[in-house]
């Protein structure tokens, strides 16, 4: 009888200690897909940050070439400018000598055939 009464006696221990390990195991379960879910958001996230930084670094890109750009295209064109001037320059200054000497030329033929 005694051997009855213990096993009366630990039917219900045994039973609250299995129920106690199946909810230790469900709230484990439970858990581990809360620990899915975030890895997914977080990885979620991850992207989307990562494609914003990307579209942010894109767009400084854009501005600093088109910054670089204008800058040079302002060079180019400021020495454009002063390849133009010195080359009409120098074009007058050759009219003006060729003018001149077109007169000395002139004189210089028309004193050979007057000559006797």
């Amino acid at each position: 009888m005694k051997e009855a009464t213990q096993t009366t006696v630990a039917d219900p221990k045994v039973s609250k200690i299995i129920k106690s390990l199946s909810e230790l195991e469900n709230n484990i379960d439970s858990l581990n897909e809360k620990v899915a879910d975030i890895k997914k958001t977080l990885a979620s996230k991850t992207q989307a940050e990562l494609e914003s930084l990307k579209s942010q670094v894109t767009q400084m890109a854009i501005k600093e070439a088109e910054a670089i750009i204008s800058e040079t295209k302002a060079k180019a064109e400021q020495q454009s400018k002063k390849v133009a001037a010195d080359g009409e320059a120098k074009l007058t200054k050759l009219k003006s000598t060729v003018e001149s000497k077109s007169n000395e030329a002139v004189d210089s033929v028309v004193s050979i055939i007057l000559k006797p």
